[in-house]
């Protein structure tokens, strides 16, 4: 799976993240402080993580910042990015399960190497859910992404 991962800051969770991803074998690009003189902006590098998730140059991505809040909140403005911010196995199960999520958001500051692991399980063990609701529900998401309103 190709993987675009951001951090604002070179953190060792940061490192950790990428390292954990392409020992489970991902292709992972990176973006912000985690590469070398690209903008390490939260809001830009989150953004160009989840660009490459909306653009399909990327089947999912992995932003980071501090919290975690503002990593996903500039993801989630790029159209066609669900991004969910993790903090736990169960979070990161339902964002994939009933959310259909394509960007995880991590908290450099709560996230530890074991709950790294943990949350990358989850992530990846799960999938969008079959269930009406859940489809429905990330249907009228897209139809936002494209400026609609309502049912």
């Amino acid at each position: 799976m190709r993987i675009s991962v951001s951090s604002d800051m070179d953190e060792p969770v940061a490192r950790s993240l990428v390292a954990e991803l392409r020992g489970r074998g991902h292709e992972v690009t990176t973006h912000g402080a985690l590469h070398p003189g690209r903008d390490p902006r939260w809001a830009v590098c989150s953004e160009a993580a989840a660009r490459e998730v909306a653009e399909g140059t990327a089947d999912q991505a992995v932003v980071c910042c501090w919290t975690g809040t503002g990593a996903s909140i500039a993801a989630n403005k790029v159209a066609g990015v669900r991004a969910a911010l993790c903090t736990d196995a169960y979070t990161a199960d339902g964002a994939r399960r009933w959310n259909d999520a394509n960007v995880l958001a991590l908290s450099l500051r709560l996230t530890s190497g074991p709950l790294l692991k943990e949350i990358l399980d989850a992530w990846f063990a799960a999938s969008a859910g079959e269930d009406v609701d859940y489809r429905e529900n990330v249907a009228h998401i897209r139809r936002l992404d494209l400026g609609g309103t309502g049912p």
